[in-house]
């Protein structure tokens, strides 16, 4: 291809992308949601809050499956002011006890609610929501409303396999992880600062 024609592409790839930056006028906090089977949804969504905390914005985080694991995420972004609020009780086929699960759930959920009707905070995670949806421990339509009818600046970041399609449709940016291949499956540890 000659010098010439590449630029005369490269040109109108240009105005291409100009047409739609300017047309994109809209300002207001988005729901972003990753999931699929593949790792990495919540690795995705704590990079956005870090950028976030990078640009001096506020972040609210509720993780509704880590319990007591150690996080490393949490060590970062707590000493920048980030709230992390964690379900007690952990992984659910640790404790294998639907009552107490759903009590740990709703006990955190009030702190998600609490998060999501504040105007000061830019950004909420919502780490592995998903799951507390599909296991009916968090009623859908609680966590519908509470999406809706958020402050009109703040993002809100769903993470977990296997996203309820009403969120899905709710959603601005959804993106969806595939596995590919994992370490684990090749009997590989899970190992601090890498997995968790």
């Amino acid at each position: 291809m000659s010098e010439e024609r590449h630029q005369q592409r490269q040109q109108r790839l240009k105005e291409q992308v100009d047409a739609r930056v300017a047309a994109a006028q809209d300002e207001r906090g988005i729901i972003i949601v990753f999931t699929g089977n593949g790792k990495g949804k919540t690795t995705a969504a704590f990079g956005t809050a870090s950028r976030a905390v990078g640009h001096g914005q506020k972040v609210g985080v509720i993780q509704f499956i880590k319990g007591t694991w150690p996080n490393g995420e949490r060590n970062l972004l707590e000493p920048h002011g980030v709230e992390f609020q964690v379900m007690a009780t952990g992984f659910t086929w640790n404790t294998q006890n639907r009552e107490t699960d759903t009590a740990a759930c709703l006990a955190v959920w009030e702190h998600a609610k609490r998060m999501l009707a504040d105007p000061s905070l830019n950004m909420v995670l919502l780490d592995e929501i998903t799951y507390m949806v599909a296991y009916d421990y968090l009623p859908l339509e609680a966590v519908l409303d509470a999406l809706k009818n958020r402050p009109v600046h703040q993002t809100v970041i769903v993470t977990g396999r296997g996203c309820h399609r009403d969120i899905l449709e709710l959603a601005d940016t959804v993106s969806e992880l595939r596995p590919v291949k994992h370490a684990f499956d090749a009997g590989i540890k899970a190992q601090i600062g890498i997995d968790y």
